[in-house]
């Protein structure tokens, strides 16, 4: 049988009830994307990544996300209130836009950034992720499962997996870390951030295996032309391009899910905006379940 990679893109809360969905409406027909022989997690999709890893069911995701009651706020982001005020963020993202040195010399004023912010405390960050529904703060469901994060002192770019010798609950933390959200994340010592601050799939470690499905929460974002953020979205999307070439470099066939219209519509403008979970799982599900036709050839 030919290898199959998932790689679950960044998103915030919206995106891992997004993810949840779409995986559950894809195991109703039949696709279980957890089947992969690897697993790649990057923000909202580490969260995911490593819950189907684990071997939770894709239908259990879903239901927790449309549960009334939240999941753990320091794990969502927002558990109740106005979702967190990205402004500050995006306008260190649109710099990382034309910015012309090493890219690790921007995710370090990024990685500067997050140290400086007043934050939630560290641990009740992490604890958050130690609880999600028997996810564990210690356990591994083996090297399959990777998640990236970002040192944020030196911005170089790192994967933890079950090799790593870090706890699962603090890697998948530190991958989760949006900087100016969240606190970063200790690991020996160091300081971590979000994966997505190198690219919000990194879908380039998938290369090398024959089937890869990636699913981009923000593949089908949109700006207004001639906005600061246009030229921002046409880098990520330029990266994107790249990712994916390099999976089909190595002579793998890459299949990309992106949120269609319906879902787009449920994200609304804020993916930190964890009120709009169980409208934003719904779209999942259809979507996952439409979606399922693409996949039958290539996935089973």
């Amino acid at each position: 049988m030919a290898t199959r990679a998932l790689v679950l893109g960044g998103g915030g809360p919206v995106g891992i009830a997004w993810e949840a969905g779409l995986a559950a409406g894809l195991a109703e027909a039949g696709i279980d994307l957890a089947a992969a022989d690897f697993i790649v997690g990057t923000s909202a999709g580490s969260v995911v990544g490593a819950q189907l890893a684990m071997g939770r069911s894709a239908e259990s995701l879903a239901a927790a996300q449309m549960r009334e009651a939240p999941l753990p706020a320091a794990a969502e982001g927002a558990g109740v209130g106005p979702p967190p005020d990205l402004t500050g963020l995006m306008a260190m993202m649109i710099k990382a836009a034309t910015f012309e040195g090493p890219p690790e010399e921007m995710r370090a004023e990024l990685g500067a950034y997050a140290l400086a912010a007043k934050t939630v405390p560290e641990e009740a960050f992490i604890a958050g992720f130690g609880r999600m529904d028997g996810l564990g703060a210690d356990a591994w469901p083996g090297h399959r499962y990777t998640c990236t994060a970002v040192d944020a002192l030196d911005g170089r770019f790192v994967t933890w997996n079950a090799e790593s010798g870090v706890p699962l609950g603090r890697a998948v933390a530190s991958s989760c870390s949006v900087p100016g959200i969240f606190p970063p994340i200790t690991i020996n010592g160091r300081r971590y951030i979000d994966g997505g601050m190198r690219t919000a799939t990194n879908a380039d470690l998938a290369a090398g295996y024959e089937r890869v499905v990636v699913v981009s929460v923000t593949g089908n974002a949109t700006v207004p032309a001639g906005s600061p953020q246009a030229a921002m979205l046409e880098r990520t999307r330029k990266r994107f391009d790249e990712e994916i070439a390099a999976i089909r470099d190595k002579g793998g066939e890459a299949v990309v899910i992106r949120p269609d219209d319906g879902a787009l519509e449920a994200f609304g403008v804020n993916l930190m905006d964890a009120s709009r979970r169980l409208a934003v799982t719904r779209e999942g599900i259809r979507q996952g379940k439409a979606e399922a036709v693409r996949l039958a050839e290539m996935w089973r």
